[in-house]
C-alpha cells in the first residue's frame, strides 16, 4: 500500500510541477514575445497547477494527525 501512495504523491507533485513550469513558459512569453497570448494561456495552466498542489490524496494515504 505504501508503493501506491508514493506513486501518488510523485504524480501529484509532477503534475503541479509540469504546469508550474508550463505557467512560467507562458509569462516569459507574454512578457517576450506576445503579450496578450501569453498571459491568457498563464492563468489556467496557473490554476491548474494549483490545483495539483492542493488536491488531497486517498484516505488511505493521508496522514492522520491526532
Amino acid at each position: 500500500m505504501k508503493n501506491i501512495c508514493i506513486v501518488e504523491r510523485i504524480s501529484k507533485a509532477g503534475l503541479g510541477l509540469f504546469f508550474l513550469f508550463v505557467t512560467a513558459g507562458f509569462m516569459l512569453s507574454g512578457i517576450t514575445v506576445l503579450p496578450l497570448f501569453g498571459f491568457l494561456l498563464a492563468v489556467p495552466a496557473l490554476l491548474a497547477s494549483i490545483y495539483f498542489f492542493s488536491v488531497h490524496l486517498n484516505r488511505s494515504c493521508e496522514i492522520e494527525v491526532d
